[in-house]
C-alpha cells in the first residue's frame, strides 16, 4: 500500500469534511504539524473540532484555523498565549472542553487502544468532573473519562521509513505519538523519509501499523519565548 505522497494537498485527498474530528500533534511550538494544516486551511473545510494540547499561537499551527473561523470547539489542555483563541472563546464563537493534560494524552492513547474509556483521579471536585461519572475504587472517587477517536489524525516526526515507522526528536514527542494513536486515518508530515530498515527497531517510537499517509517537507523551526539580559558595562 503506498505511503508516500508528494505534498499535504495529496496526502488529505478525500479525507476531509465539514464537521469532522481531527486529533493533531505538537507541544506549544514544538512538533507541529504546519504543512498540513496550511493544506486544511486552503482547503475550506470548517465546522471543525480538534483535540489538541493547545491551540498554535497567533498567526501559526493552528492558530491559522482560528484566524479563518474553521474551527467550531476546541478540546485542549493549554490555552494561553493566543489572543485569538481568547477572543473567540469570550465572544462565544468558540467552544472550548478543557482537559487536563495527562488526561488529554491519555484519552488520545486510550482511543488509539482500543480503550473506550477509563477513570482518574484527576479533576475530581473541580469543574472538569462536571456531568461525568464518578465511581469510588478503595474509599476513593474517580470520574470516567471517554477515550478520544478522530475522523483523522495529523501529525509531525522527525524521520519516517516508507512503511510508517516513525521516530521523533525531543519534545515533539509528548503528544504527537498518542494523536496518531486516536486517528481512524493518520497523516504525518516528517522531515527526513530514510530506507526501509534504515530504522533501529529499538528507536522506533511509533509503529507503522498506525500510520496511514507520509509527506515530507521543510519546517519551520520557532523558538517559543527568546530571553535575553542587557549587555554587562565595564
Amino acid at each position: 500500500m503506498k505511503k508516500v505522497y508528494d505534498n499535504a494537498a495529496e496526502a488529505l485527498d478525500g479525507l476531509l469534511k465539514d464537521g469532522m474530528f481531527i486529533s493533531a500533534g505538537g507541544f506549544g511550538l514544538c512538533g507541529i504539524p504546519e504543512l498540513l494544516i496550511d493544506a486544511i486551511v486552503d482547503s475550506g473545510v470548517k465546522d471543525l473540532t480538534i483535540a489538541s494540547n493547545n491551540c498554535g499561537v497567533d498567526g501559526f499551527g493552528l492558530g491559522k484555523l482560528l484566524d479563518t473561523k474553521q474551527i467550531r470547539k476546541m478540546i485542549s489542555s493549554y490555552v494561553g498565549e493566543n489572543a485569538e483563541f481568547m477572543r473567540q472563546y469570550l465572544s462565544g464563537e468558540l467552544e472550548l472542553e478543557f482537559n487536563p493534560q495527562g488526561t488529554l494524552a491519555e484519552r488520545m492513547r486510550a482511543g488509539g487502544s482500543g480503550i473506550p474509556g477509563f477513570y482518574t483521579k484527576t479533576g475530581v471536585g473541580t469543574q472538569i468532573a462536571d456531568g461525568k461519572e464518578v465511581k469510588v475504587f478503595d474509599g476513593e472517587e474517580y470520574i470516567l473519562e471517554r477515550g478520544i477517536v478522530a475522523d483523522l489524525a495529523i501529525v509531525k516526526a522527525w524521520k519516517a521509513d516508507d512503511t510508517g515507522n516513525l521516530v521523533f526528536r525531543k519534545t515533539a514527542r509528548n503528544f504527537n505519538p498518542p494523536a496518531a494513536m486516536s486517528g481512524k486515518v493518520c497523516v504525518v508530515e516528517v522531515e527526513e523519509i530514510v530506507e526501509r530498515g534504515a530504522l533501529d527497531p529499538d528507536c522506533i517510537h511509533l509503529p507503522g501499523i498506525y500510520v496511514h499517509r507520509i509527506i515530507q517537507g521543510p519546517h519551520e523551526k520557532r523558538i517559543e519565548k527568546v530571553t535575553t539580559r542587557k549587555k554587562e558595562t565595564a
